[in-house]
């Protein structure tokens, strides 16, 4: 099991360098595209936490 998760990993490091090197402008987009999930997720738990609050 240990070994599957380091060949996994491995595996996406690769993918991600590939994907970097191939289309730096598609991989912007897509680190733009997570930090702005990342930041929404986080406002909706900041709402719900506010609201709890009131």
């Amino acid at each position: 099991m240990v070994q599957a998760r380091k060949i996994a990993l491995y595996v996406l490091v690769v993918f991600v360098l590939y994907t970097i090197i191939t289309s730096p402008e598609r991989a912007a987009d897509l680190v733009q595209v997570g930090f702005e999930g990342v930041s929404d997720a986080a406002k909706g738990v900041g709402d719900f936490m506010s609201e709890l609050v009131n």
